[in-house]
């Protein structure tokens, strides 16, 4: 297995990450950074040292879609894990990956580490999305076989919904399966926006793509929100 993650200014929450996935022994782990500045890169590569982990940190242009895109280009494993760097995975992961049978994709129930009761209904909520639309969200953290993924065209290059994108075309081939996990969230973007409002915005934004909307025009628009 391949883990494949996306950074951008990440050093508060890349060693959680990478400790998570690094537990699981996988055959490697892919950084793949879109221009941090905060030392994300260096932290990755000192755990890397620490921990004899074969960590691999490779430059990509800035876009989680192209950041995913070119990690998973260079991969080396025939299952493929994509993790958010604000995520941390559970220890048994892999066992229950194996346990779901391969061809296979999917992705994790979700933790997001807040204990407010809201916070619960957003984790159904998202439980919901994947068992009847199929749609698994990058937070969930997807993983795919391989064939599978290259076969789907892989993670496009875009600003915005590279994951609604592939589950899209993924769920053409099989439906997702969604594992007990759980996939640990950081729930900052929730507490800096709101809870409400970050729900609300999301399906904005899905509302939106449905309808036609670009992926840069909705990146643009996500990101606005931040500094209103």
């Amino acid at each position: 297995m391949s883990v494949i993650i996306p950074t951008w200014n990440e050093s508060k929450s890349i060693h959680r990450c990478l400790a998570s996935a690094s537990a699981l022994r996988p055959l490697e782990i892919i950084v793949s950074d879109g221009g941090s500045e905060d030392g994300t890169c260096g932290k990755a590569r000192r755990f890397a040292e620490r921990c004899s982990s074969d960590v691999i940190v490779v430059d990509s242009p800035f876009g989680r879609g192209r950041q995913l895109a070119q990690g998973a280009a260079v991969a080396r494993g025939d299952v493929l894990l994509f993790l958010h760097a604000d995520s941390a995975l559970d220890k048994h992961s892999l066992d229950q990956m194996r346990k779901a049978g391969w061809p296979a994709w999917g992705g994790f129930h979700q933790r997001i580490t807040e204990p407010r009761w809201r916070f619960r209904l957003i984790e159904f909520g998202n439980a919901l999305r994947v068992r009847t639309l199929g749609r698994v969200f990058g937070d969930q953290a997807i993983y795919v076989h391989r064939d599978w993924y290259d076969r789907a065209g892989g993670f496009a290059e875009v600003a915005l919904m590279e994951d609604v994108l592939l589950s899209s075309r993924l769920r053409r081939m099989g439906r997702p399966r969604l594992l007990p996990g759980p996939v640990h969230v950081d729930p900052r973007r929730w507490l800096q926006r709101g809870v409400i409002r970050q729900t609300w915005l999301n399906w904005q934004i899905q509302v939106a793509f449905a309808r036609g909307a670009a992926p840069d025009e909705l990146r643009k628009r996500y990101d606005r929100t931040r500094h209103d």
